[in-house]
């Protein structure tokens, strides 16, 4: 049976949840406790090929990986940042992936916000030239600054909403990840379902300490519950450290969408 509450599916990250971990040994757990689907951050750092055959193997998809992390803020850096989306949406083809996340790099002192957000707009408007046609969606990541990434330009949802509005394609969306924004700016079903169609990806955690969805405060059941009742079909990756033994967890929350 497909694990799902309504359309919305979980997708572990290997790269957290088995950090260290050899990867044809996390991706056979993970397929061993039901789940369908996992991702990773730097397509870079994997071996493309052993990725495509545990695929095959194990009948798994490749929910997302990310791209180059170049700054979106700082214009002069953005043929970079397009020459890695480049590279980035020929391997996301290869893996058959169909999501890329994208961060957008640290606030810039000494320039004022809104020129940074107008060269992240801009960016993502070429950006979304090079999606056309591809079936790839490009998600911008807000992130906290409070405890994980002090300095980082985007950190509320709301403002990532405006964004992706500004640049006006089916192609360029927003990652939602419920641990960052339960630190960011909380109130997270009052930010998440009025912006559903907005969203191309989800992340959890439990918080504070970014670890099991089951540990803390967050009624992370509730909020699967609300988001498979609209009309988003994709998936949430289970981006998180564990506290306890990784299967164990991982069989826990597989109870949640069976």
């Amino acid at each position: 049976m497909d694990l799902s509450i309504g359309n919305l599916k979980p997708s572990v990250c290997v790269d957290a949840v088995f950090e260290g971990q050899p990867i044809d040994e996390a991706i056979a757990t993970v397929a061993g406790l039901g789940y369908q689907a996992f991702e990773f951050w730097c397509w870079w750092e994997k071996d493309k090929s052993q990725l495509l055959e545990l695929c095959e193997q194990y009948s798994l998809t490749i929910a997302s990986c990310c791209t180059k992390f170049i700054s979106l803020v700082d214009s002069a850096r953005r043929s970079e940042y397009l020459d890695g989306l480049n590279d980035s949406i020929l391997a996301a083809k290869d893996l058959s992936c169909t999501t890329l996340i994208s961060q957008v790099g640290d606030f810039m002192v000494g320039v004022d916000r809104q020129s940074q957000q107008e060269s992240l707009v801009a960016g993502l408007v070429e950006a979304a030239t090079l999606l056309e046609g591809t079936g790839i969606t490009l998600v911008i990541e807000p992130l906290n600054e409070k405890v994980d990434h002090a300095g980082y330009f985007l950190v509320k949802s709301d403002e990532a909403f405006e964004i992706v509005d500004q640049v006006n394609s089916p192609n360029v969306k927003v990652v939602f990840d419920i641990y960052h924004q339960q630190i960011s700016e909380g109130d997270l079903l009052t930010h998440i379902l009025p912006n559903i169609s907005r969203i191309g990806h989800f992340h959890a955690a439990g918080n504070p300490g970014r670890n099991e969805p089951f540990v803390g405060e967050i009624n992370y059941p509730e909020i699967f519950k609300a988001i498979g009742k609209t009309e988003f079909d994709g998936f949430v990756g289970l981006e998180y450290w564990p506290k306890q033994d990784p299967k164990s967890g991982l069989g826990e929350i597989a109870n949640w969408f069976s």
